[in-house]
């Protein structure tokens, strides 16, 4: 495999989404510079990302993350790279990084089911895929776990999130969401999954959904969470 790397390195050398370096035959997605500078998010902090987004609602019963999304630093690189360039091995391996710095945590959940918060029919055609499912791929590929893109659906094109307060948020995203089966989800334990959990507003709403169509309980991932 390492001869056949090289060669094809050699015809199209694969770079690095953060920095744009070609990747040596020991670096799989990122490069080992950039790889060092993603910032971990802390035990203390995910606890207090937890009480303050989703305690109060009792719609999540528990979420992880595993990086800091800062501005313009290498995590937004990356996510950029893979959202707006299409290049789904990178999805693929942020999921498996998931996967295997959460993986004692995702599997005492014991969950049944991974559903990737969906796209609006629009805007997965504006962007050709929906980011959260090749996350879930890259999760499913280590921990075995089905996912089930198609259940959850969502009816209205929202505006973006990225400039609107909290309660704006959660205004945007009401009733955004509906289930097509939801025999299949009573008694389910269930991931919902996304790239970047902001305020929490769309993981929620996505929960109550589940939850009032007999879900048992609904956790959160996501490969990072802003600063």
């Amino acid at each position: 495999m390492t001869i056949i790397q090289e060669f094809l390195d050699f015809f199209i050398p694969r770079i690095c989404p953060s920095c744009k370096s070609q990747l040596d035959l020991t670096e799989k997605v990122i490069c080992k510079k950039c790889f060092l500078q993603l910032n971990k998010v802390s035990d203390e902090r995910i606890t207090t990302e937890f009480q303050e987004k989703f305690k109060k609602s009792s719609i999540i019963s528990d979420f992880t993350s595993i990086y800091y999304f800062e501005k313009n630093k290498e995590v937004h690189n990356i996510i950029h790279e893979f959202k707006y360039n299409g290049k789904f091995r990178i999805g693929f391996y942020l999921g498996t990084l998931i996967a295997n710095k959460s993986e004692s945590k995702i599997r005492s959940w014991d969950i049944d089911y991974i559903i990737p918060v969906p796209l609006h029919r629009l805007r997965r055609a504006e962007r050709g895929f929906n980011q959260s499912f090749y996350i879930a791929k890259g999760i499913n590929s280590v921990l075995r776990i089905p996912i089930a893109h198609n259940l959850l659906k969502r009816l209205r094109f929202t505006d973006s999130q990225t400039h609107f307060s909290i309660s704006e948020r959660k205004a945007n995203v009401q009733n955004a969401f509906s289930l097509k089966k939801n025999k299949l989800i009573s008694g389910k334990n269930i991931l919902l999954l996304d790239d970047v959990i902001t305020t929490g507003a769309t993981i929620s709403e996505c929960g109550r959904v589940l939850l009032n169509a007999g879900a048992a309980k609904i956790f959160a991932a996501s490969f990072a969470i802003p600063f």
